[in-house]
């Protein structure tokens, strides 16, 4: 990301990223907690910096949520990777899908924002498919070429219906979540090549 009025291709300063990195995860921490409409002031003081640097790095309080999702988005399909890396195929995609309700279940009032007619967000929805799609692709692949699960699951299928299962508003929330995770999966495994049923 640019400081403003930053030249293209010309690196940060390091205190500069400092500073935005902790802005970004103390807005992620403050919107988790209070949702993407929690002071400004909140999360400049949670980052240790004043609200004019936050204002300088990010103008508006929509360019602040699109930037936290967009880092958040980047960790969670990144460790697609790293699962598949240490563990067997099921285990990495199971894994995986625990961890992308976790994302989902951090991300209170950004249903909202994303359908506010905010231009900050107009590309988000591609970005979570190009992102998600691709990392979850390839762990359902390896699953179903483990025996692990049945084949032909699509992608983007699966990451909506995890999304659906994911804003639950019962007080047992994440722990329902998990549980009807937990019975998807066990879907998934049904007429896989290596099930014994």
């Amino acid at each position: 990301m640019l400081e403003q009025g930053a030249v293209p291709g010309r690196r940060i300063r390091a205190d500069a990223q400092r500073n935005e990195d902790a802005v970004l995860e103390a807005a992620k921490q403050v919107f988790a907690a209070s949702g993407v409409d929690a002071p400004v002031r909140e999360i400049a003081a949670r980052a240790g910096v004043g609200v004019g640097t936050l204002y300088r790095r990010f103008p508006s309080r929509s360019d602040l949520v699109a930037a936290v999702f967009r880092r958040e988005v980047d960790a969670c399909a990144a460790e697609a990777v790293v699962l598949a890396a240490n563990h067997a195929p099921g285990e990495a995609l199971s894994r995986w899908l625990k961890r992308y309700t976790g994302f989902i279940a951090t991300k209170k009032g950004l249903a909202a924002a994303l359908h506010s007619g905010d231009q900050a967000f107009e590309t988000l929805p591609a970005y979570f498919r190009a992102s998600f799609e691709p990392a979850l692709g390839n762990l359902l692949e390896a699953a179903a070429a483990a025996g692990e699960i049945r084949g032909g699951i699509d992608a983007y299928d699966l990451l909506r219906a995890v999304g659906n299962l994911s804003v639950s508003s019962t007080e047992e929330g994440l722990a329902h979540t998990s549980r009807m995770l937990d019975l998807m999966i066990d879907g998934m495994r049904f007429g896989a090549s290596g099930s014994k049923d």
